[in-house]
């Protein structure tokens, strides 16, 4: 009979005390915003936003902000987490060097109350590309297909999660809010790309203008924010050869 191995303890991660810096703004009160500190002792692997709830569970529930599935998914919780754009949900306390973590709203929107700012003009742009399939034609018997080869050339386009990163960490957007940004403009990208699609006239003259796709300057800050790894410099490279040549190949 062989003998029973004892089962190996494994240790609990250390916790690490954090200063989270948060930028604070409440019209109803505040003349301008304000900076203020919490003190929390975190497990390494915690993500910000679990961090940020603690905060306002246990320590100051007037501390607002935007969240929802908290899987990298939904994209409500982007905000400037140590002066970069990303999703509070994504970002690790390890990977945030020093013991103070600064969190401050998204760059280049107008703020709202504390976290959240007003979205609406990014909406506005968005709603401008019309990022919706359209189609003029009988409807199938089944689905519009496409291949395979058809369908990579929108895949990454296509995990865009609208979280406002990318639009935020853009200084074209940051000089001029009536450039249309790189999310608006992938999203035009991922229609104009698309073999099903049949309205890509329409939306190339929509990003043609003086505030669409030659706004962009290929900085590639909007790469460096996508939470999701799009590749949106060589997708807006791609729409500016759609514009010039008129199709997508």
């Amino acid at each position: 009979m062989s003998a029973t191995t004892a089962p190996v303890a494994v240790a609990a991660p250390q916790k690490v005390v954090k200063t989270f810096r948060v930028l604070r703004f409440d019209p109803s009160k505040d003349k301008a915003p304000r900076w203020q500190e919490f003190k929390l002792p975190c497990d390494p692997m915690e993500r910000v936003l679990t961090a940020l709830n603690r905060i306002k569970w246990e320590q100051d529930g007037s501390m607002t902000y935007r969240r929802s599935c908290g899987h990298a998914v939904c994209g409500s919780c982007g905000m400037t987490i140590q002066g970069a754009s990303r999703l509070a949900c994504k970002t690790l306390v390890k990977d945030i060097d020093g013991d103070v973590i600064e969190v401050q709203p998204l760059k280049g929107f107008p703020v709202i109350k504390d976290l959240i700012v007003d979205m609406e003009h990014f909406y506005h742009n968005l709603r401008s590309v019309k990022p919706y399939l359209i189609t003029s034609s009988p409807k199938p018997v089944k689905e519009r297909r496409q291949s395979p080869e058809q369908f990579d050339l929108i895949d990454d386009a296509s995990k865009c999660i609208l979280c406002g990163c990318c639009t935020s960490s853009c200084p074209s957007f940051w000089k001029n809010d009536s450039y249309l940004g790189p999310a608006a403009l992938l999203k035009a990208w991922r229609f104009i790309g698309d073999s099903r699609d049949e309205a890509k006239a329409e939306r190339i003259a929509a990003v043609n203008g003086r505030n669409g796709i030659w706004r962009c300057h290929t900085i590639f800050n909007c790469k460096e924010a996508c939470p999701k790894e799009i590749d949106i410099p060589a997708a807006l490279s791609q729409l500016k050869r759609a514009v010039v040549f008129g199709s997508v190949a």
